[in-house]
């Protein structure tokens, strides 16, 4: 399938900017868990953040630009919400103590981003 990019035809996307944002910290975040961090629940705590930030930040970065559909738009939305959610929620337990009660909420949206993702595939 030949892809035909024309730089006038494409419009910026929010979704993309925000997964790049999302690779981008969690690498450095990752890099502080490794290097800066000495409690070994936090430090487990930032490095699945940043796993979690990265994944799903790559994911918006390359799925948003083929995405024209709502459904497919309402899913990466989720995926982006459920990342900052449990992302969020791991890294500010470790740095800064606060309870992380909302991981298992970004979580299940997650899960539903991914599922709604699905399902707006298979109706394509």
């Amino acid at each position: 399938m030949l892809m035909n990019y024309d730089r006038r035809q494409r419009k910026p996307s929010l979704l993309a900017f925000c997964g790049g944002l999302l690779a981008a910290v969690s690498v450095a975040l990752s890099a502080y868990a490794s290097h800066g961090v000495a409690d070994a629940l936090a430090q487990s705590h930032l490095q699945t953040a940043a796993l979690y930030a990265f994944g799903h930040g790559v994911a918006l970065a390359a799925l948003s630009a083929g995405t024209a559909r709502r459904l497919g738009k309402a899913a990466l939305c989720l995926l982006l919400i459920g990342t900052l959610l449990f992302a969020g929620s791991l890294s500010l337990g470790a740095l800064a103590g606060v309870p992380t009660r909302l991981a298992p909420v970004g979580g299940s949206i997650l899960i539903l981003g991914w599922l709604v993702w699905a399902f707006d595939a298979i109706r394509r």
